[in-house]
């Protein structure tokens, strides 16, 4: 009997992936803590992979054809899957973001991805490659901004942002481009396409002092958390971890100012950035 075809990239490859994945496990008569198991990682791990929310590397697509007797077709199909628009240690949290029906991040340093202009995402990425080509930065920034639209959805994902009073103080791009970051901002808060909560400088010590949080919860998939570094990043699935980071996050919004204040000081800081009396 003849094997299953390769996988047509121009159609969702890593959905279609998961999807004969599960065709693969049942047929074997696995449960996904079964295969997990074989391959020594959880069943969540493999439910990830079925559902899409995680990107099939090749060394598990290597274990999956030995495990459950599909020759090569993993190895040869995840390739297709791998293909991204975005920096390699950031794609697969984009590719999962899409999915998510709940993103809740708190930002220290910059606004986050989701919520930036062209301008100021091509501030960050000029900063992050000084020497890069013109061409490569506006790939990035397209990029960029392709992500965004998954707020076009009036009802999907939640979005919720705690953002540190430090990343409205520093000037990316210059006053004129922070003015209009912050009036986009204020756009996305208004069409209630996002909850955003500032963290004033006045907090003080606060629970995620060392670093960012992005949380993504998903119909179909147990939840994942986003560790991000200077050109370094991973998902990770442990339910425990998850849990602290979720705790870590719920203080964060305890600390921060309400919506309604938030706004108020986003609209103050972008009138100020816009008439150049930011101090």
């Amino acid at each position: 009997m003849p094997g299953p075809k390769d996988l047509d990239p121009s159609t969702s490859p890593r959905a279609l992936l998961g999807a004969e994945l599960r065709h693969a496990r049942e047929k074997a008569g696995l449960s996904q803590e079964e295969l997990g198991g074989r391959l020594f990682v959880s069943g969540s791990f493999i439910g990830q992979l079925e559902s899409g929310t995680r990107r099939m590397q090749p060394e598990y697509a290597r274990l999956l054809d030995d495990a459950l007797g599909t020759e090569d077709f993993f190895r040869r199909n995840c390739a297709a899957s791998a293909k991204s628009k975005h920096p390699q240690h950031f794609a697969e949290a984009a590719e999962a973001e899409a999915q998510a029906t709940a993103i809740r991040q708190y930002a220290p340093l910059l606004i986050p991805g989701l919520l930036q202009t062209p301008a100021y995402a091509r501030a960050v990425f000029r900063a992050y490659r000084p020497t890069g080509s013109k061409e490569k930065v506006d790939e990035l920034v397209t990029a960029r901004m392709e992500r965004a639209r998954i707020l076009d959805d009036p009802t999907n994902p939640l979005l919720w942002v705690v953002l540190d009073e430090a990343a409205l103080r520093r000037e990316t791009g210059g006053r004129q481009v922070m003015a209009e970051a912050l009036h986009h901002l204020i756009g996305i808060i208004r069409r209630s396409r996002a909850i955003v909560q500032v963290l004033p400088l006045k907090a003080g010590a606060h629970a995620s002092m060392e670093g960012s949080i992005k949380l993504m919860d998903f119909k179909d998939a147990p939840p994942l958390l986003y560790f991000e570094g200077v050109g370094t990043g991973r998902l990770e699935d442990d339910p425990t971890t998850v849990r602290y980071q979720r705790h870590t996050y719920e203080l964060l919004t305890a600390e921060a100012l309400s919506p309604q204040k938030s706004l108020a000081l986003i609209e103050a800081m972008a009138q100020d950035y816009a008439h150049e009396e930011y101090p």
